[in-house]
Parts: C-alpha cells; sequence; structure tokens
C-alpha cells in the first residue's frame, strides 16, 4: 500500500467515522470514494475491507492505495454479499441519492451487525433561512449542488431519519452531529449540517 497516500490527514467528517469503529474490524465501504476511510482503518487499526463505489476514477485512486473495491452501483443492492458478512457497514453522504432509501438500510442490516450512515441535514439553519430568506434550494458546503444538477434526491433531518429507522424496526446505537470541524451538542437539528449515527 502506497504509505504516501494513506498518511494524509482525514477530512474531519471520515475521522469521526473512523474513530468508531473498532481495530480488526471487517468493513464494507458503500460509495467509498478514493479509498481514504479504508486505507486509514486498515493502517491504523489493522482492519480489513472492501470499497463499492460506482465511479471509474475513484475506484482507480481506491485502487492506488491498495484498496479492495468493486465497480457496483448501489441501487442494484448488496445481494452479492452473505447475512453478516461484515463487523460493520459505511454509507457516508450517500443515502440522501437512493432511489430506494429503505432497501438500502435493510440491506446494510442483513450483511453486517452495525452500519454507520451520515447525510448532509437539511434542517440545518442555513439551509431553512436560504429557502426561507432568498427564496431557493439551500447551497452550502455540505450540499454544493443547484437544484437543476444535485444527485441528492431525498432531503431530510435528523428527524426524518430518525422516524424513518423507527418505522423500519433499525436501532439507533449513537448520534452525533457535526457543522463544519465541531461537535454540536444543542439543538442538533437546527445547529448541525453533518448527521452521523450507528444503527444496528
Amino acid at each position: 500500500m502506497n504509505s504516501a497516500l494513506v498518511d494524509r490527514p482525514l477530512r474531519s467528517d471520515l475521522q469521526l467515522i473512523f474513530d468508531w469503529i473498532a481495530p480488526h474490524s471487517s468493513v464494507l465501504d458503500l460509495g467509498c470514494a478514493d479509498g481514504a476511510l479504508l486505507a486509514a482503518l486498515i493502517q491504523s487499526k489493522n482492519c480489513q475491507g472492501y470499497g463499492l463505489e460506482i465511479d471509474t476514477e475513484r475506484v482507480l485512486a481506491a485502487m492506488q492505495r491498495g484498496i479492495n473495491v468493486i465497480q457496483a452501483d448501489l441501487e442494484a443492492g448488496l445481494q452479492h454479499f452473505n447475512n453478516d458478512s461484515f463487523d460493520v457497514i459505511v454509507l457516508s453522504q450517500t443515502i440522501q441519492s437512493m432511489q430506494n432509501t429503505e432497501h438500502i438500510l435493510r440491506e446494510m442490516k442483513r450483511v453486517a451487525r452495525e452500519a454507520i450512515v451520515t447525510f448532509p441535514n437539511f434542517g440545518y439553519w442555513r439551509n431553512r433561512l436560504q429557502i426561507c430568506f432568498g427564496g431557493h434550494m439551500p447551497v452550502s458546503e455540505r450540499m454544493p449542488y443547484q437544484w437543476y444538477n444535485t444527485p441528492n434526491i431525498h432531503w431530510c433531518t435528523l428527524k426524518d431519519f430518525e422516524k424513518l429507522c423507527a418505522d423500519n424496526h433499525i436501532m439507533i446505537n449513537e448520534r452525533a452531529v457535526m457543522s463544519g470541524n465541531r461537535r454540536i451538542t444543542v439543538w442538533p437539528n437546527l445547529l448541525g449540517s453533518l448527521a452521523f449515527y450507528r444503527i444496528g
């Protein structure tokens, strides 16, 4: 594995996910991008893992890091993986772009003992202000697209996601919320721009 590529610091959101994953875990990273998270887990925590990614350039970047990556469309599901194949499955800032959100959550629950899901919080105060006073769909660091070219099709807030989990009998083990590089503990649905959930 190319250590020069691994040793770069993780983004703050990936660092939080990294901190939640125990050493020696088997990990499946859905939408793994360039494989930075998996590379750090393998190098620093002796984890084993695979990445799924649809974008060819990102697949090649992950392979250059030495990551086992499969080029696949998550919409097709995880039918190639057996029940309880992994300790942890990660879906980072991708769930809002999925056509069938409930299906992918059920599949994640089937394939791994625990899942980590992150998504931009549509209830973040800056987003609310842009809609209320700007009269347009929000554009921000966590949601950098215009309404007409965004890959995001399901906007949700913390409360929306928690209701989705309850409706599908999915237990929430832990929640964290960030704004920029800061953890948010007060009024998270209003002040947090990015949500993190450990579910099982």
